[in-house]
């Protein structure tokens, strides 16, 4: 009885955000805003996604009421929220992405207020006010070292209640597949963990659900799959540990000579309006999102 009460104690007593900022310290150095600027322009194409849909259902705001969306990359949320008659506030650190946002609202006749916002910026200092919006969102964009300090700068601005969207499992950026077949052990998800235990520690009471992604990567060549794949050895792997990454990535091209197979599709375009490779997993990539949402 004693130790199950000294677990307890320490579940409830662990500070999630040094947890999270401990994390931080080992994995890949995070992309600034000039590698989000590079990819702006095909970064989303406005097809059918979806995610969005997902989200938005989940995220259900109500008539008339106004959304603040942070990190919203090219409008892929600000922009259907706007069109659905929402006043929206779309933030982001990279300039090209609101650049693309504001283009595609004008493309739709829809207006969408856009602000230069990084989430380590001071908010009142540029302009934001407690309370200013009925509903904040972070969709797949808490790109931090003080996660504590992001989901109380979304909460600061809501008025009714706030969304977000982490990695589960594994993020977009890694395959558990490839990792697992190199026998690499993965640090890069479960992100979702760290925000519930906050906000549960915090007081609020937030709610999950999941939303499910597929990625059909496509290449190609082997040796262009190879390269591809392989930067999530060396995002995973200290770079002086040439010999455990030589080991992995003799151990990934074998993986891929047993999944890749040829693509039906190679030539035509994807989602975002790239060119299909010849090549293309035989199982294509599920990614999990974990929505958790709390009101205010």
């Amino acid at each position: 009885m004693v130790e199950r009460i000294e677990q307890i104690s320490t579940l409830q007593g662990t500070d999630w955000n040094e947890e999270w900022k401990l994390l931080q310290r080992v994995r890949r150095k995070r992309d600034d805003s000039q590698y989000w600027n590079k990819r702006s322009n095909n970064f989303d194409t406005g097809q059918h996604n979806p995610y969005v849909e997902d989200f938005l259902r989940l995220a259900a705001v109500g008539p008339g009421e106004s959304v603040f969306d942070m990190g919203c990359g090219t409008g892929t949320l600000a922009i259907p929220l706007a069109q659905a008659g929402h006043e929206v506030v779309a933030a982001d650190f990279s300039s090209s992405m609101l650049e693309q946002t504001g283009l595609r609202a004008q493309a739709t006749g829809v207006r969408v207020k856009t602000l230069h916002l990084a989430w380590d910026d001071n908010w009142k200092e540029a302009g934001l006010r407690a309370k200013s919006a009925d509903v904040a969102f972070a969709s797949r964009s808490i790109a931090t070292d003080d996660m504590a300090a992001a989901l109380a700068k979304l909460t600061w601005i809501a008025r009714r209640k706030c969304c977000v969207t982490l990695s589960c499992g594994s993020s977009p950026r890694m395959d558990p597949r490839v990792l697992s077949a190199c026998g690499i052990r993965n640090l890069h998800g479960r992100d979702h963990q760290y925000a519930w235990n906050i906000l549960v520690n915090a007081g609020f009471a937030p709610s999950v659900a999941y939303i499910r992604t597929i990625r059909r990567d496509t290449f190609d060549s082997l040796d262009a799959a190879a390269i591809d794949f392989g930067r999530m050895i060396d995002d995973v792997v200290d770079a002086s540990r040439t010999e455990e990454i030589g080991t992995a990535k003799g151990k990934l091209r074998s993986w891929l000579e047993g999944n890749l197979v040829a693509n039906p599709h190679a030539g035509e375009a994807d989602a975002k309006g790239n060119e299909q490779g010849a090549l293309v997993l035989r199982e294509p990539r599920v990614v999990t999102w974990a929505f958790i949402s709390w009101g205010i």
